[in-house]
C-alpha cells in the first residue's frame, strides 16, 4: 500500500475543496436524508466491499447532503439534532453499508470535542468548516503500547507558543478521506490534547494499509506525524473533558451501537430477501416455499427479536444521552453511560449472530463468494472488536449490585 492524499486536490493549496453542502434544518430532514442516502448506497455496497473500492463519491454525497453537520449547534448555524436522531441516522446508514457508516463516526466524536472544550473562536472556525462540508478523520489509536489509553504521540510546546507533533497512529478510520485529522496526543504536562491538523500539513503522511477482513473500505490505516507544526489555536485540552460529568464516551459508543444495530438489521433484511426469492424448502417440511417452512419462520422470529431488542435499547440509550445533555450531573451522565453500554452489548451480539445466521436460514447457495453475503458477518465481527463488551457488562453489574458509577473515559 502507498501513501495517499484525498481526491481531487485544489491546485491552489493542495487541499480538498469541500462539496457544496446543503444546510439541514431539523431532525425530520436529517432522518429523511439518511433514508434517501441509504437507498442510494445500498445497491453498490457488496461490490465496493468485494473489490475494496474506496467510497469517495459516496462520502462526497454524504458531505454534500449536510448530514455531517447535523450535530453543529443551532447557535453556530447547524441543526443541533437530538442524539435520538443521530443514532437513527447511523443505524440507517449502517443497514445499507457498514463501512460507509463507520467512516464518519470519528467525525462526530471530534465535533463533540469542540462542543465540550473548544474556545469560542475554535468553534466558530471549525463548525464553519463542517457546515461547508469538510470532514474530520481521526488519529487516535496506537499499536504496540501497553493498552489503548497508553498514548505515545507527543504534542510539545515551542518557544513561540505553537506546538510540534510527533507519533504514529493506527486504525485511523476516516483519515484518508478527511480534510482535518484530529490527533490525540500527550503534552509536556502528560495530559491529553487533541490537535486538529490539515490532511496536507507538512510532516503528515496517511498510509492506506488497512487490510481488515471486515469494514474493508473504511481505510482505517496508519497516520505518521513527523515534526508537524500546530498553531496554538488548533489545540484543544481534551483532558479537561473528564474532570467532571461528561458524555464524550457515551456519544461515541452510542454511534458504535447504532452501527452494530444497523448491521444486524441489514443482515436480517438481506436474509429474508434471499429466502423469499432464492431458497428452496427442506424436503421434510412438506411445504412448497421456503418462507412457509415452520422452522425457518421460527428462526426468523428469533432473529427479529434480537434486532428489535437492539433497536429498543439503542433508542433508550439515545434518550438517556439527550436527558443527560439537558441536565448534566454525575447521576445523569452515569445513567447515560450505562444505557449506552447495555445497547452496545446487545447490538454487538445481534450483529454477529444475525450475520452468521444468515447462512443458516438462507442455505447452501448463500455461501457463494460471488454474492458476498458474508460481508455482514465480517463487518460485525470486525466492528465489534472495537472495545470489549465484557467490560461494559462489568460496569452494568457493579451498578446493579453496589451502585458504583462507571468511570469517566472515552470508551463508556
Amino acid at each position: 500500500m502507498t501513501s495517499a492524499a484525498p481526491p481531487h486536490p485544489d491546485p491552489a493549496d493542495g487541499t480538498v475543496p469541500p462539496p457544496a453542502a446543503h444546510l439541514v434544518h431539523d431532525d425530520a430532514e436529517a432522518l429523511a436524508l439518511a433514508e434517501e442516502l441509504a437507498d442510494r448506497f445500498r445497491p453498490g455496497a457488496a461490490g465496493r466491499d468485494a473489490r475494496r473500492e474506496l467510497p469517495r463519491a459516496e462520502l462526497d454525497a454524504l458531505s454534500a447532503s449536510g448530514l455531517l453537520a447535523v450535530s453543529v449547534p443551532a447557535a453556530y448555524g447547524g441543526a443541533g439534532v437530538r442524539h435520538t436522531t443521530l443514532a437513527r441516522v447511523f443505524r440507517t446508514l449502517a443497514s445499507a453499508d457498514a463501512s460507509l457508516a463507520q467512516i464518519p463516526q470519528s467525525h462526530f466524536v471530534y465535533v463533540n470535542v469542540l462542543r465540550a472544550r473548544g474556545t469560542e473562536e475554535q468553534r466558530r472556525f471549525f463548525f464553519g468548516e463542517v457546515l461547508a462540508g469538510r470532514r474530520f478523520g481521526n488519529a487516535q489509536s496506537e499499536a504496540g503500547t501497553k493498552h489503548v489509553q497508553d498514548i505515545r504521540t507527543r504534542l510539545l510546546v515551542r518557544d513561540d507558543g505553537s506546538f510540534v507533533l510527533d507519533g504514529v497512529k493506527q486504525y485511523s478510520t476516516g483519515a484518508l478521506y478527511a480534510h482535518w485529522i484530529p490527533v490525540l496526543a500527550k503534552g509536556d504536562d502528560e495530559e491529553l490534547y487533541v490537535a486538529y491538523v490539515p490532511h496536507d500539513a507538512p510532516g503528515v503522511s496517511v498510509v492506506d494499509d488497512w487490510d481488515g477482513m471486515g469494514q474493508r473500505t473504511t481505510a482505517s490505516g496508519t497516520v505518521r506525524l513527523t515534526g508537524v507544526v500546530v498553531p496554538a489555536d488548533r489545540v484543544v485540552p481534551h483532558h479537561l473533558t473528564f474532570r467532571g460529568p461528561q458524555l464524550h464516551g457515551a456519544v461515541a459508543q452510542l454511534l458504535h451501537a447504532a452501527i452494530d444495530a444497523g448491521i444486524a438489521a441489514g443482515a436480517l433484511e438481506e436474509a429474508a430477501g434471499f429466502v423469499r426469492t432464492t431458497s428452496r424448502p427442506w424436503f421434510e417440511s412438506g411445504v412448497e416455499r421456503a418462507v412457509d417452512d415452520p422452522l425457518l419462520v421460527q428462526r426468523f422470529g428469533e432473529l427479529s427479536l434480537r434486532v428489535r431488542s437492539a433497536d429498543a435499547l439503542l433508542a433508550e440509550a439515545a434518550r438517556a444521552v439527550d436527558r443527560a445533555e439537558a441536565d448534566l450531573t454525575d447521576d445523569t451522565a452515569a445513567e447515560a453511560s450505562l444505557a449506552v453500554a447495555a445497547a452496545k452489548v446487545v447490538a454487538a451480539e445481534a450483529a454477529v449472530e444475525t450475520g452468521s445466521a444468515l447462512f443458516e436460514v438462507a442455505g447452501t447457495r448463500a455461501a457463494l463468494d460471488s454474492l458476498n453475503l458474508h460481508r455482514h458477518w465480517r463487518d460485525a465481527r470486525t466492528h465489534t472488536l472495537h472495545d470489549p463488551a465484557r467490560w461494559k457488562v462489568q460496569h452494568l453489574g457493579r451498578w446493579a449490585l453496589s451502585r458504583i458509577r462507571p468511570p469517566r473515559h472515552g470508551l463508556l
